[in-house]
């Protein structure tokens, strides 16, 4: 496994492993690598704990000639290369030919290692693997992380399909100007096969990246691979987020939506289901790095399971990989789920299922390393209610099934006490079933359609009546079949507690500021050519005694510019299914046009959501939507 340290809950992304694993710094250092191979002795000087990651992502900087510290207190323990760290000031005395300064500021690291160097040593820095300025959001501090406001999609154009990256604006919210997407597209084998910028108008404007349009533009091949993007002028906060659909060309009604990359690689990833029979399921690999992934580096386990298969095959940089999960792992079938420990290779990975003739996607979901299982789950404040709700929604059972299987999503925990509650669309709690204390290798998918006759959304939340253990990162993955023609949808996501004024913890979440979360910002694109868009709404509420929401829909164009505006009611533990050229004008969606969307807002509760798309030929797509 890489041994880099990307992402915590508590502080975010790693901008340091971002500014190393640009793929722009990425080409300087690989030179550097080259450059340092055949030339004596090199020791790195560490002043901010960088070695593990720069020689876990650059192996040809490992230190040959010791890490040096100026810290006194770390001198002599483990510098994790198999020698003990040195003491900066005894660097002329070492055998190094070559000194190389883990900061992006040579002149000051200069200043700072000519009082102990030799004069025959080389003092370098990693100032070379430096982004232009014009890149940079804060050109005065570099490691700012707003300068590294970067992403990943999975991104196609071939026979069958293209991909549509869909966004707006939202950091002009921070005041933001003159913002660009720079992107750089990478083909299967990780070659670069296009680089551009595209330019983003000075308010809330829509944004599309269409593979198509970028396929003609460059007069490119049929490619699968991986767009990286980086948001020059970032202000407010470094995610970048998308929704990216997956759409058939003429003659295939196939229809997908995936969220954004989750841009930090991750030990392990969860929500994989196993192939049902008449099913082939392709895990989407795709390397994050400039170096390869060795044979054998990424397995997949049945989940709770010990037994792991290997991908035995190199994937080179930045490039992109199919995995075949019923050859990888022949016997194992749904509601089997799986388990892929990608090494901290990957950001979070897609998966493609195969049906027939429909083609449908999904995301994994990231398994946490740092939690634990959490005894004060069972005797949380009674201000908190049910504590950690899990919403997602029941499409209309004449019309829909509606499969949900719960996931174990944090690497200790090994059992999930839970319960369904099941609501209808007016809040009213029509029936509830406790699942039991279901253990981690767990293969367990209830269906809702058979739990009610009424459309409406159900909340998974913990049940400790027969024991068990919670985390508070309760997932599950949710499945949609149409029962007139088989088109599917698929989406996962975790829990929180919902619309409390008594916080636990980080919880309620907020999009933006501190807890408790009690506001909405949500946005939703609108259908391109013949396709739809839909939101299904959901008001969650951990506890009992909220009023009805007051839900105002700003629809904007692509240019920015608010066309319309209503506002709908939602109940406490109710849904509601928008479908934004019902609730507004003809005129008013014309005007907005493609690239248009709806920004759903709402000052007196936090509502969540899934948003989608339907085509004529009644396929239709499904995920999780994204606020900021």
């Amino acid at each position: 496994m890489l041994d880099i340290r990307t992402f915590d809950a508590k502080g975010g992304g790693n901008v340091l492993y971002k500014a190393l694993a640009h793929p722009l710094a990425s080409a300087a250092l690989r030179g550097l690598e080259e450059t340092l191979s055949a030339k004596g002795g090199l020791a790195l000087y560490d002043p901010d704990g960088a070695a593990a990651t720069l020689v876990a992502l650059y192996p040809g900087l490992r230190p040959t000639a010791g890490l040096y510290t100026h810290d006194s207190e770390q001198v002599g323990q483990p510098d994790s290369f198999g020698g003990s760290k040195r003491a900066l000031v005894d660097l002329g005395e070492g055998e190094a030919l070559h000194v190389l300064a883990l900061s992006f500021e040579h002149e000051k690291m200069r200043a700072r290692l000519q009082r102990v160097v030799r004069e025959n040593q080389n003092i370098l820095s990693l100032a070379s693997a430096r982004l232009p300025d014009a890149m940079l959001s804060n050109p005065r501090n570099y490691l700012d992380k707003l300068n590294f406001a970067t992403n990943f999609a999975f991104f196609r154009d071939d026979a069958h399909f293209s991909t549509r990256l869909v966004t707006a604006n939202y950091w002009c919210n921070y005041d933001a100007t003159n913002v660009r997407y720079w992107c750089r597209l990478y083909d299967d084998a990780g070659a670069v096969l296009a680089e551009w910028e595209e330019p983003v108008a000075d308010n809330p404007a829509g944004i599309i990246i269409d593979s198509s349009e970028v396929r003609a533009r460059f007069q490119l091949p049929a490619f699968t691979g991986q767009m990286f993007i980086h948001v020059i002028g970032a202000r407010g906060h470094d995610v970048v987020k998308y929704a990216l659909d997956t759409y058939g060309k003429p003659g295939n009604s196939s229809l997908s939506v995936t969220h954004d990359a989750n841009a930090w690689p991750s030990p392990r990833y969860a929500t994989l289901p196993a192939p049902n029979d008449g099913e082939k399921i392709v895990l989407w690999i795709q390397n994050s790095h400039a170096s390869p992934i060795p044979a054998g580096a990424i397995t997949l386990n049945p989940m709770g399971v010990e037994e792991h298969h290997s991908v035995e095959v190199e994937i080179a940089p930045f490039a992109t990989y199919g995995v075949d999960i019923g050859t990888l792992i022949p016997d194992l079938r749904w509601p089997a789920q799986l388990e892929l420990r990608s090494g901290n290779h990957v950001v979070r990975p897609r998966y493609e299922i195969t049906e027939g003739a429909l083609t449908r996607i999904a995301h994994l979901n990231v398994e946490r390393s740092d939690l634990k299982p959490e005894p004060a789950l069972r005797h949380l404040s009674p201000a908190l209610g049910r504590g950690f709700v899990l919403p997602f929604p029941i499409l209309d059972p004449t019309k829909f099934t509606s499969i949900v299987q719960p996931n174990p999503m944090s690497e200790q925990i090994e059992s999930l006490p839970l319960r369904l509650d099941i609501f209808d669309e007016a809040g009213l709690l029509k029936t509830q079933k406790f699942l039991g204390n279901l253990p981690r290798a767990h293969h367990t998918a209830i269906a809702l359609h058979e739990l009610t006759d009424v459309p409406g959304h159900a909340d998974l939340v913990y049940d400790f009546r027969d024991g068990g253990d919670g985390d508070g990162w309760l997932h599950a993955m949710m499945r949609y079949r149409n029962k007139e023609n088989g088109h599917t949808a698929e989406t996962s996501f975790g829990s929180h507690i919902f619309n409390t004024l008594m916080t636990w913890r980080s919880e309620p979440q907020s999009y933006a500021g501190p807890p408790p979360g009690l506001t909405t910002r949500l946005f939703l694109k609108l259908g391109q050519g013949d396709r739809q868009s839909f939101s299904c709404l959901i008001y969650p509420a951990s506890i009992e005694g909220l009023y009805p929401s007051v839900t105002e829909l700003h629809l904007y164009s692509a240019q920015g510019e608010q066309v319309g505006q209503q506002t709908i009611h939602i109940a406490p533990s109710g849904s509601f299914i928008l479908w934004p050229h019902e609730v507004f004008t003809a005129q008013e969606i014309d005007t907005a046009g493609e690239g248009g969307y709806v920004l759903i807002r709402d000052l007196t509760c936090r509502l969540f959501g899934y948003h989608g798309q339907r085509n004529a030929e009644g396929g239709f797509s499904l995920d999780h939507m994204f606020g900021f």
